[in-house]
């Protein structure tokens, strides 16, 4: 993944609401995020398998900061 992707990746999870963050299991939080990210950003089978292998190995750092500005 570039580094472009990558912070457009993070931009779309600050956008995202805590709510949705907190709320979806994880394949459907991981679903909706590369949804939002392809709204943005044309993305190659390979760039979505490793975005989406990405985003996986992220869910618990993404919840605890959607938790932490929740508070």
């Amino acid at each position: 993944m570039n580094s472009s992707t990558l912070r457009q990746l993070w931009f779309v999870i600050e956008q995202t609401q805590t709510s949705i963050l907190l709320g979806f299991n994880d394949a459907d939080l991981v679903q909706q995020l590369l949804k939002q990210l392809e709204r943005d950003r044309l993305l190659s089978g390979e760039e979505i398998n490793t975005t989406r292998a990405y985003l996986r190995s992220r869910v618990p750092l993404i919840r605890d900061l959607a938790m932490a500005r929740s508070a």
